[in-house]
């Protein structure tokens, strides 16, 4: 696949770099180019990103850092079982369980959420820093509602995570999850509060909790376009002039 003339394939985080440093340099360089593609296109082309990371599996599978790459590749093309395989094999390569929580989340994309609460519970939990675990309460409350369990999934997500005024990296997307599990259990008055809550957490515009908010207050966004259309066109619309 070709490789715009800006990517260099410095780009990469250092410790990346450091992992390719076992192959012959020109090879590092184009398995490099490759990673470099694939972070820059996996949220907006993400069978895009997915064709990058299989070039870079071809020249070095026996890197972790492909192999993880290959994976949330899949992962954001959906292809499940293809990022299962490559996160259990990086695993096997790196012995972290710094991956568990997103292959719990490939279960769940597997259609066995009890597969993914299983592994919510197994030792590996406990290894994990804070965002890592954040993020299998995450997986978990979302198998609880695959399975029509609301309730529970409500309770999962309660934590001192959710409770703290401190504003972390998770923190905007757990008020979100929350705030979404109990308005589907009917609960709208708790769950306006905390996309009200999510919104002021989330400084990056990780989440469309703004959205859903307005949502709930019944505001309606029209389309400026969509507005003008039918009405007599003014001169100073023509000019274009503001």
């Amino acid at each position: 696949m070709p490789i715009p003339e800006d990517v260099t394939g410095d780009e990469i985080d250092k410790d990346v770099r450091q992992e390719l440093q076992s192959l012959p340099k020109t090879l590092a360089d184009d398995v490099a180019k490759n990673l470099v593609m694939v972070a820059r296109l996996i949220d907006e082309d993400p069978e895009g990103a997915y064709g990058y990371s299989k070039v870079a599996l071809r020249l070095a599978s026996r890197v972790a850092a492909v192999r993880e790459a290959a994976g949330f590749a899949a992962y954001a093309s959906q292809k499940y079982s293809e990022a299962l395989a490559e996160f259990r094999a990086a695993r096997r390569m790196t012995g972290t369980v710094d991956l568990w929580p997103v292959m719990a989340d490939c279960e769940r994309g597997l259609g066995r959420p009890e597969k993914a609460l299983d592994m919510a519970g197994a030792s590996e939990v406990h290894k994990l820093d804070k965002a890592g675990q954040v993020e299998m309460r995450l997986v978990a409350a979302g198998a609880r509602r695959d399975m029509g369990q609301l309730d529970a999934a409500i309770v999962t997500l309660q934590s001192p995570e959710l409770a703290s005024n401190s504003v972390q990296p998770w923190t905007a997307r757990l008020r979100y999850a929350y705030a979404d599990a109990l308005l589907a259990a009917g609960r709208e008055t708790e769950a306006r509060e905390w996309f009200a809550k999510a919104v002021e957490a989330d400084r990056d515009g990780s989440t469309d909790a703004s959205d859903r908010l307005a949502e709930l207050d019944g505001v309606e966004f029209v389309d400026a376009l969509d507005e003008g259309q039918g009405e007599p066109e003014k001169p100073s619309d023509a000019d274009g002039d503001e």
